[in-house]
């Protein structure tokens, strides 16, 4: 029978034994490394019990460290999904490596997946003298062990050094329960690992204020920042750069990024959670699989948003493609700041054209701030904290039905409405502001977009949506 995937939330009894006695001070991070193809994600994806991690079969998928609460026995950790490591390869399996090397230094167990199917490579014990030479504690698991037979062939792993090897099946749950027991019981003995995630002291001052940048649980009270746009504007640059350490993997190929990788980071104004998204494209140029699953990864993200920074490549304007994404933004509800990336490639000539060009097609988005930037510099940079900060305080306002309605009353008389009057008004929710007018007659959409653009001004609600519902009388 398959093992159970890991509960999200509620304790229960391991299949060994009662529950953990209790979670250690801080959380513990388990990494999950090993060479490509193996099935590190699956694992993953068994551990915390949903499809978080992108699957496919076939090798280098992921490539961004992908971090994800988990818990069993009554234990949180984090566990962290890598890319697969290869040395010798081009200068993005480099940056993959490095990325996985990161994850490796801050984690205090780390579980090396080898492919019982195929047997050591050269890359299974060039990853062993790796693990080896980080002095972490390193657990061995021989996966796609589906039966018995299987069990013979994992022996030979005993080569790497690390042991006898946990024999599992990730895709159909084979032996993980007993891993998750034998990996919480080591929890005890941990001691404090080094923070990969801490201050960057040489990032650019120009990126505004921060702090350390700590992973957090999902129901923190803290906003979501999403980065959206299309492939190759310089999303997970300026990811980075806000940060202030290479977090995602950047490089010119387009669709580098798959996975939505999520950071908190500590401000002035308290933490922010900065999501980095895949590059989105027209439906019909979608691949199956890999690139398919990344884009609805990336409108999850979207749809969980609380402000959406919108990059664009200001050395290409606003394209049809980014007309058709800030539609769907405009759809989710949330506050939009827009982005133009790579500025400083455009002359002072043409500036003026681009700016132009972004006020005519994007004029549905209504106030939304464009802030000029090069993610690569970091020029601009530390102007997005203030526009974020402005376009959150709008989005979570909320005005005392007094103020409402004298300032209803004073554009009435400015303006009355044709044919009707407002009688009073209130506003019904927060994120976005939501008003409810209590009308004799029908107010036409010219009206009510002189409402909506009066109370703006009133009450300086700047680029966050405004939704407007009208009741009438009886």
């Amino acid at each position: 029978m398959p093992e159970p995937m890991a509960p999200a939330s509620p304790a229960r009894t391991g299949r060994r034994g009662p529950v953990h006695p209790g979670p250690v001070e801080r959380t513990p991070v388990v990494v999950v490394a090993g060479r490509p193809n193996v099935g590190k994600s699956t694992l993953v994806n068994r551990i915390v019990g949903r499809r978080a991690a992108v699957v496919e079969e076939r090798p280098g998928v992921t490539r961004d460290r992908l971090e994800l609460e988990a818990e069993w026995n009554g234990q949180n950790f984090v566990v962290v999904d890598t890319g697969g490591w290869l040395g010798g390869g081009d200068d993005l399996d480099a940056k993959v490596a490095r990325q996985a090397e990161t994850a490796v230094t801050g984690a205090d167990i780390v579980i090396q997946v080898v492919d019982v199917a195929v047997g050591v490579t050269t890359e299974d014990e060039d990853i062993a003298r790796l693990l080896r030479r980080s002095a972490r504690t390193v657990m061995l698991v021989a996966n796609k062990v589906d039966n018995e037979k299987r069990e013979t062939d994992a022996w030979e792993f005993v080569s790497l050094g690390f042991g006898d090897p946990w024999m599992v099946s990730a895709l159909h749950g084979r032996g993980t329960g007993d891993l998750l027991d034998e990996i919480v019981d080591r929890f005890d003995a941990l001691e404090p690992a080094p923070d990969p995630d801490g201050p960057d002291p040489e990032a650019d001052a120009d990126a505004g204020p921060r702090s350390a940048v700590t992973r957090t649980d999902d129901d923190v009270d803290c906003p979501r920042v999403a980065l959206v746009g299309r492939p190759n504007v310089g999303k997970s640059t300026l990811f980075n750069r806000l940060l202030g350490q290479e977090r995602a993997i950047v490089h010119d190929l387009p669709g580098t990024t798959r996975d939505a990788i999520d950071t908190v980071l500590d401000t002035a104004d308290g933490p922010i959670r900065f999501v980095d998204t895949a590059g989105m494209r027209r439906k019909s140029r979608t691949e199956d699989g890999t690139e398919y699953f990344a884009m609805v990864r990336a409108l999850a993200a979207l749809d969980l948003a609380d402000v959406v920074l919108l990059v664009i490549d200001a050395t290409e304007g606003v394209t049809h493609q980014d007309q058709r994404l800030a539609e769907r933004i405009g759809a989710s509800g949330s506050p939009v700041v827009v982005i133009l990336n790579k500025w400083e490639l455009l002359s002072t000539v043409d500036r003026p054209e681009v700016l132009a060009d972004v006020d005519d097609r994007l004029a549905f988005l209504g106030e939304s701030p464009v802030v000029k930037v090069s993610a690569k510099t970091a020029m601009g940079v530390h102007r997005i904290l203030p526009a974020l900060r402005a376009a959150i305080e709008a989005y979570h306002r909320r005005i005392p039905t007094g103020e409402l309605n004298r300032a209803v009353r004073a554009l009435q008389l400015a303006h009355p409405a044709p044919g009707s009057r407002i009688r009073y008004a209130v506003q019904g929710a927060i994120d976005p502001p939501t008003f409810t007018l209590f009308a004799t007659r029908r107010l036409d959409a010219t009206y009510l977009r002189y409402v909506e653009r009066k109370l703006r001004e009133e009450f300086g609600l700047g680029p966050t949506p405004i939704k407007i519902r009208v009741r009438l009388r009886g």
